[in-house]
C-alpha cells in the first residue's frame, strides 16, 4: 500500500519545457542532417542527365553504324578531315545536338607518324559522336568486313 501526503504530487508525463527543449534539439539536428542528403540529390540529377545523353549517343551511334560501309566510307572522303562533323549530324537547331564525325583510319601506322588519321587503311573507319557544347562522346572504328 502507498501513502501519499497532501504536500506530494504524482506527477507523470513531460513539463512544457521538456517538451520544448526536445523540439529545439530535434530542429538543431535536423538541419545539418537535411542540408547533407542535398549533395546525394544532386548527384542523382546529374547522374540523370549523364546517363540520357549517354543513351541519346549510343542511339546515334547505332544509326550510323546501320549505315552501308561504302556511304560511310564515301562521307568520310568527302569530308576529308575528322575535326569537321558530316552530313550524318542532327539538324542545327535541335537540343542536345549530336554531332557525326566520319574518317578514315590509320590503324597500321605504316607511315610511322603516330598520327591515326594520315597514311589511312582501306577498309576502316573511325567513328565520333558528340553532344554539341559538352564533353560526351563516344567512338567507335567500323570495318567493311563485319
Amino acid at each position: 500500500m502507498t501513502f501519499v501526503s497532501a504536500n506530494s504530487r504524482c506527477m507523470t508525463g513531460f513539463s512544457y519545457v521538456e517538451v520544448l527543449v526536445a523540439t529545439v534539439l530535434i530542429a538543431v539536428a535536423l538541419v545539418p542532417a537535411i542540408e547533407a542528403l542535398a549533395p546525394g540529390i544532386q548527384g542523382a540529377d546529374i547522374h540523370r542527365s549523364q546517363a540520357g545523353q549517354h543513351y541519346h549517343l549510343t542511339g546515334k551511334l547505332e544509326e550510323v553504324l546501320a549505315e552501308p560501309f561504302v556511304a560511310l566510307d564515301d562521307e568520310a572522303q568527302t569530308v576529308a578531315d575528322p575535326s569537321t562533323a558530316t552530313a550524318y549530324s542532327d539538324a542545327g537547331g535541335s537540343t542536345d545536338r549530336r554531332l557525326v564525325f566520319l574518317s578514315r583510319y590509320d590503324a597500321d601506322n605504316a607511315d610511322t607518324d603516330n598520327d591515326f588519321f594520315t597514311g589511312v587503311d582501306d577498309g576502316l573507319i573511325w567513328v565520333r559522336i558528340e553532344i554539341a557544347g559538352t564533353k560526351q562522346f563516344i567512338e567507335s572504328l567500323v570495318s567493311q568486313y563485319d
